[in-house]
């Protein structure tokens, strides 16, 4: 796990490339077995693998999400307010679970914030 920590990096540049559905299924794993406060799970998860749609998403903060474009796979998380006060830090957690999941599988990712950040 310290080997997989120490060599995860943000990565900005991706192969226009399907993931393959063993991956995708590994992806979809980690973000439903990530732990929560209580286990109230406090989110929903989206994936998107519609150029179209990554597309669009790739313009929700200037400069800094361009490259979700060229992605194969886009996570949105979403947590959910009301269901816990640790909405945040749960869902985060499943975010970094779904990143070191996918550094475990040769994939890169990249963390892109919107919460208190949209670009209109």
């Amino acid at each position: 796990m310290i080997e997989l920590l120490k060599k995860r990096r943000s990565i900005r540049k991706y192969k226009k490339v399907p993931l393959e559905g063993d991956k995708l299924d590994n992806l979809v794993k980690a973000l439903l077995l990530s732990p929560s406060g209580s286990n109230q799970r406090p989110w929903e998860f989206i994936l998107v693998t519609d150029r179209d749609l990554l597309e669009t998403l790739s313009t929700v903060r200037k400069g800094s999400s361009v490259f979700l474009k060229d992605a194969a796979l886009g996570i949105v998380l979403l947590g959910e307010s009301d269901r816990r006060d640790t909405w945040i830090e749960d869902t985060t957690i499943a975010g970094i679970l779904a990143q070191l999941t996918a550094h475990s599988m040769g994939l890169g990712s990249c963390w892109i914030h919107i919460r208190n950040r949209m670009y209109d």
